[in-house]
């Protein structure tokens, strides 16, 4: 599938909803791409999974901001691998950095930087440790993905 075909579904299915939320947040390995930055290295070009980018699409053009929360200790691959996939314009924000605090301290920050209340942010994630630290403390609305 395309990614115009992945972002017209997308585009259909958020269609169906009233309300939205006004930030999606991504974390980045195993979410948006098929690995672990700490594995790779700079020189290396990524992919995404097959459908990000057309989902990515989609929420761009409904108008909704997307973020990123990713408790990567390389936030230099990620940060390049960003760039070298051209969706650093995507982001709203980038929080992308050590930490042990389930990725709170990054919604913390997102949160100063945009704005936006925590339970207008969708929260996709594939380790249940941050979903459910991020639902617990912060009153976000998350998803866990599971591949």
């Amino acid at each position: 599938m395309g990614d115009e075909t992945v972002k017209n579904d997308a585009l259909q299915i958020i269609g169906m909803f009233q309300v939205l939320p006004r930030l999606v947040v991504f974390d980045l390995d195993y979410t948006l791409w098929p690995f672990y930055c700490d594995c790779r290295s700079k020189r290396e070009m990524p992919s995404l999974f097959p459908q990000a980018k057309g989902i990515l699409y989609a929420l761009k053009e409904k108008g909704i901001d997307m973020a990123i929360a990713s408790r990567s200790s390389t936030s230099d691959i990620a940060k390049t691998f960003i760039d070298k996939l051209s969706l650093k314009p995507m982001f709203v924000a980038q929080e992308i950095f050590a930490s042990w605090t389930h990725k709170t301290d990054h919604f913390q920050r997102i949160h100063t930087r945009t704005g936006i209340p925590f339970n207008s942010m969708l929260f996709f994630d594939d380790e249940d440790r941050n979903i459910q630290s991020v639902k617990t403390k912060l009153s976000c609305f998350p998803c866990l993905l599971i591949l």
